[in-house]
Order: C-alpha cells, then sequence, then structure tokens
C-alpha cells in the first residue's frame, strides 16, 4: 500500500466516521433441537458461548492493532421458531437463553428469534410469533424477524395481518422503554439467510455450521469525497468516484473477515456492501443524496438520487471481494440518519416518499416512529405494500415501525446509540380492516413462476 493510501485511510477514519459496522458469527442450532425444551436451551447456551467466547476480543484486538474500528460484534442464530417445532414449550425459553449468552459474550446483538411463513406456518411458527412481543420486552439484546412474502412464494396475508398486532404489541408491552421492543423486530419479504445487520440478521439453514460476517459502513466517506469533488460532474462520472469510494471501504471489510475467520477458526462468510448510516452529523445516506444535487433529501429526484448510490455501491464493492453477500446497497433508517432526521422534522420526507424509496435501496421502511394510536390493520397494511415491492422486484424489502405509545405527529422517541432518535411521522389511519381481514395469499407474480 502505498503512502498517500495509507494516511487517505486514516483520514477516512479519523474524520469521516469509516468503521466496520459489525462482524457477526452466524451459529447453526439445528443441532441443538431436543424434544424437552429445557435441555434444548442447555445445548443452544452451550454451543453458543463455546463457538462465540473469543469474537468480541478478536474484534477489540482488531481494532487496537489495525486502527479501524469495529462497532458491533453480534451473533445470528438459526430461526428459534424450527427449535420450537421440536421441543414445543414456551418460545420466551429460547429468548432468555440467548439474551444469557449475549450478557455472558458481551456481545451487542443476538439475532434469530425468527420464523419463515412465506407460503405458511409449520409447527413453532405461530407459537414464536405469538410470543415475540414478551420475548422482545424480557430481553435487551435479543432481536427477531418476521419473513411473511417472496418473489416465489408470494404473501402470506394471514402472517401479514398478524405482524400487524404483533408490532403493535411489541411497542405496548416496552412503552416505558421508548417502545424500544418494536425497534428490535423487523418483518421481511425476500429475507436473506446471510445479513450480518440487526434487527433482521438469522442464520440460514442453507449455511454453514459457523461463519463470520462482516458488515461494512462509510457513508460519512462517500459524502466527504462528493464534497470535495467538482459541482460541475456529470451523474455517470459521480457514480464512478462512488465505485471508486466503495471499492476503498469494502476492502477493509474483506481484510477484517479475513483476519477474524483465521483468529476465530470458523469459515468467512460474506461481506454485505451497505452503507450503514449514523445519527452522527456527516454519517448520513441522506447527505451523500444532497452532495448528488438535490436541494434536501425527500424532494423530486431523491428515488433516482438514491437508485444510482446503491447500484454504484455494489458496482464497486464487488471488486474488492469475492464474498458479497446480505443485502448490500444503501440503508434509509429515518432515526438512525441525522439527515433522513432533518429532512422528516421538517416535512421534506413522507412516508409516502420513502416507500417509493425502498423500491431501489437496501431495504425498506425502517426505524420510522408511526403515532401510538396507528391501528395494527394500518400497520399490516404498511407492510402488505413493502412485501409486494419487494416480491414484484425481486429485491429485500423490510419495515421496522415503532408506534410511539402515548405520543403523535410532531413528538420524539430517543433509542440512543446507533438507533439514534426520530419524530413521530404523519401518517393516514383509514382503516383497511377489510383487506387485512381477508387472510389467504397474494400470488407470485409471473415472472417468478418463469423462473
Amino acid at each position: 500500500m502505498q503512502t498517500n493510501e495509507i494516511l487517505e485511510t486514516i483520514k477516512m477514519i479519523d474524520e469521516e466516521y469509516l468503521d466496520i459496522r459489525t462482524i457477526t458469527m452466524g451459529i447453526s442450532l439445528l443441532d441443538c433441537m431436543d424434544p424437552d425444551i429445557h435441555v434444548s436451551c442447555q445445548k443452544v447456551e452451550e454451543k453458543i458461548c463455546r463457538l462465540a467466547k473469543d469474537l468480541v476480543k478478536v474484534g477489540n484486538d482488531f481494532s487496537k492493532i489495525y486502527g479501524i474500528p469495529v462497532v458491533n460484534k453480534r451473533i445470528s442464530v438459526t430461526p428459534i421458531a424450527m427449535l420450537v417445532a421440536c421441543s414445543g414449550g414456551n418460545p420466551v425459553e429460547y429468548a432468555l437463553t440467548l439474551e444469557r449468552c449475549a450478557q455472558k459474550l458481551g456481545v451487542d446483538f443476538i439475532g434469530g428469534y425468527s420464523a419463515l411463513v412465506q407460503k405458511g406456518y409449520a409447527a413453532g411458527d405461530n407459537e414464536l410469533i405469538e410470543s415475540i412481543p414478551e420475548a422482545l420486552a424480557k430481553t435487551q439484546h435479543v432481536c427477531a424477524s418476521v419473513n411473511v412474502g417472496s418473489t416465489k412464494a408470494g404473501i402470506n396475508m394471514d402472517a401479514v395481518a398478524q405482524m400487524g398486532r404483533i408490532v403493535k404489541r411489541c411497542a405496548e408491552y416496552t412503552k416505558d422503554d421508548n417502545c424500544l421492543g418494536a425497534a428490535k423486530l423487523v418483518v421481511f419479504c425476500n429475507a436473506p439467510e446471510d445479513n450480518p445487520f440487526m434487527a433482521g440478521a438469522f442464520h440460514g439453514v442453507g449455511e454453514a455450521d459457523c461463519v463470520i460476517n462482516v458488515g461494512v459502513s462509510g457513508p460519512g466517506v462517500v459524502r466527504a469525497v462528493l464534497s470535495k469533488a467538482d459541482k460541475s460532474l456529470r451523474m455517470d462520472q459521480i457514480a464512478d468516484l462512488i465505485k471508486r469510494t466503495a471499492f476503498k471501504i469494502t476492502r477493509m471489510g474483506q481484510l477484517v473477515g479475513t483476519v477474524a475467520s483465521e483468529k476465530l477458526g470458523v469459515p468467512f462468510g460474506i461481506v454485505d456492501l451497505s452503507l450503514a448510516p449514523t445519527p452522527a452529523i456527516g454519517d448520513s445516506v441522506a447527505y451523500i443524496l444532497e452532495e448528488m444535487g438535490l436541494e434536501t433529501c425527500g424532494a423530486y429526484g431523491t428515488t433516482a438520487c438514491l437508485a444510482m448510490l446503491n447500484d454504484a455501491v455494489k458496482k464497486g464493492g464487488v471488486m474488492a471481494t469475492s464474498n458479497v453477500g446480505g443485502l448490500s446497497g444503501a440503508f434509509i433508517p429515518v432515526s438512525e440518519d441525522a439527515g433522513m432526521i432533518h429532512a422528516a422534522r421538517t416535512g421534506a420526507l413522507k412516508l409516502e416518499k420513502l416507500e417509493a424509496m425502498t423500491a431501489v435501496c437496501s431495504v425498506g421502511l425502517d426505524m420510522i416512529v408511526i403515532p401510538g394510536e396507528t391501528s395494527t390493520s394500518v400497520i399490516s397494511g404498511i407492510i402488505a405494500d413493502e412485501a409486494a415491492i419487494g416480491m414484484v422486484n425481486t429485491k429485500t424489502t423490510a419495515v421496522r415501525v415503532i408506534p410511539a405509545i402515548g405520543k403523535d405527529v410532531g413528538d420524539e422517541l430517543d433509542f440512543g446509540g446507533l438507533l439514534g432518535a426520530g419524530p413521530v411521522m404523519p401518517i393516514s389511519q383509514i382503516s383497511n380492516d377489510v383487506m387485512i381481514n381477508r387472510g389467504g395469499r397474494i400470488p407470485a407474480p409471473l415472472q417468478a413462476l418463469k423462473n
């Protein structure tokens, strides 16, 4: 590496918020199934604590040796609904077991309190889903996710209706803790099985027994590069700048994954190329879009700029690693992005515009605070719309909305840390009970049937 490249990297870390957002160890729990839930929980705790005992140490040591911040150390596990199918019993016992593991190991989050019901419910699925509000209220580090649709299966509308109720209950159960339960729950369509980011991470059944996945960051770096660029650059030239920057950021993720894999003695899984923002000023996807020429995030042209950013990040990152996976692209979590927070507060960014943006970003409606009085059928309708976007466009979409119990438009919730803070956004309260309660399944689109 040339001296100027070393200095450039140091500047990215010190001044432009470059970091490795997470190293996530994925652990299969398939061999922990047992007809006795207590025996199963013992097996789960033993395996997780054995395999991940050095995860935090390796992440911290890497930061000290290379000077590259590794912000989060996390674990993802096999969807717990599969273990419930074998053991029966109260699924919350598994959540409490995962919480003990997280506390013993010192990790930031542990994901996989999950169910995959895109084509229907199997044994354990309904029990797991119904237990999510209690499980998230009784734990600090456990995250949950439910996949309700896919491009090939269509959308399970019974699950969509159920998740509207579950999201609201999660908020109600944790109303004295800023409704944090809802912030730890994601509803997916086309959920990836190797996603290192929370709250939606789980270890897919097609994955190896144990792997290390890396999630890179760096929106501040991209914004800084664009802020120094000639303002007369054409859009294709801006795209080239983003590609080159994404290459440098991803190369760092490849280094972290390789070193962590060797130190922990487990296979290297994937690098997720997504730009993951934080509430820090400058470390924002919204500000990147504004550097492209938007007057403010949310203005007409926002979706086009985001589409270009997402594409350029993927094209640049894929040249830096052969281990591309996860979601990869650009996240737009409202409460975690300083620029998004500002745009929402000023009224420039509304839910309808965010929904349009989800058609071209990494995920979907992420970390959006809505009025506490929002009905469960309206929440289900939001989930259904996002799932439809993902299903038809063959991409991952997700919903992580937080009903702010006792609050209304103009109020704010402050989660602290990476989850940030966000204003309660206005939302239509028009009832759609009839549509939601029809249940059944929205069939997959024709192009999916041809694949």
